[in-house]
């Protein structure tokens, strides 16, 4: 069994200047339990996530992948259950809008993550550091994009979260804790009582 688990966030876009998926993913510690915890910025850029990721994967055969990304709708930390291959029409922080407008060559027009998002968002909201619902709808952007990426690859291990602007209403240390509480039970989840 692998000793990686992959944390992607997202750098600077728009008014996000700074992003508060990466600082929340910064925060995360080295390692949990002897498993490391891979830490890396991705550009949002198309290229880059289709680049980047498969090429994360090849690197450290990860056990569990979470790729992080901001919403400014979010008002609790969203754990979102699928990814669409197709509609990829907004520009990218350089402008460039995607060739296609599709992820990856081929691949299902949905892709569900199989990891029990629900059970995931009940542990957190009875954890108490932050609150969590639910999602399928990631926002056709680089987001929903990376995540469909990476779940063409594994869907078994594979979860996206969105975490609201920092201080509306968690700070990134909160939103740290809360990617921390997911990393937990996830791998409880996957792996029975991995502690």
């Amino acid at each position: 069994m692998s000793d990686k688990i992959l944390v992607t966030g997202f750098g600077p876009f728009g008014e996000h200047v700074v992003n508060a998926s990466w600082k929340a993913v910064q925060l995360l510690p080295d390692e949990i339990d002897g498993i490391n915890i891979i830490k890396e910025e991705i550009p949002v850029q198309y290229s880059q996530v289709e680049q980047k990721v498969p090429d994360l994967w090849r690197q450290h055969q990860p056990l569990l992948v979470i790729h992080v990304g901001v919403s400014q709708e979010a008002k609790v930390i969203t754990i979102e259950q699928c990814a669409k291959r197709y509609g990829y029409d907004r520009c990218d922080v350089l402008g460039q809008k995607h060739p296609t407008g599709e992820a990856c060559v081929s691949g299902q027009n949905c892709i569900f993550t199989g990891i029990n998002v629900m059970d995931l968002c009940d542990k957190i909201n009875k954890g108490g550091y932050v609150n969590a619902c639910a999602s399928t709808d990631a926002g056709r952007y680089l987001c929903e994009y990376i995540y469909y990426t990476s779940l063409n690859i594994d869907p078994s291990k594979v979860l996206f979260v969105h975490v609201p602007t920092l201080d509306n209403p968690y700070s990134a240390g909160e939103l740290a804790q809360g990617l921390l509480n997911i990393i937990q039970f996830t791998l409880d989840q996957l792996f029975g009582n991995y502690q």
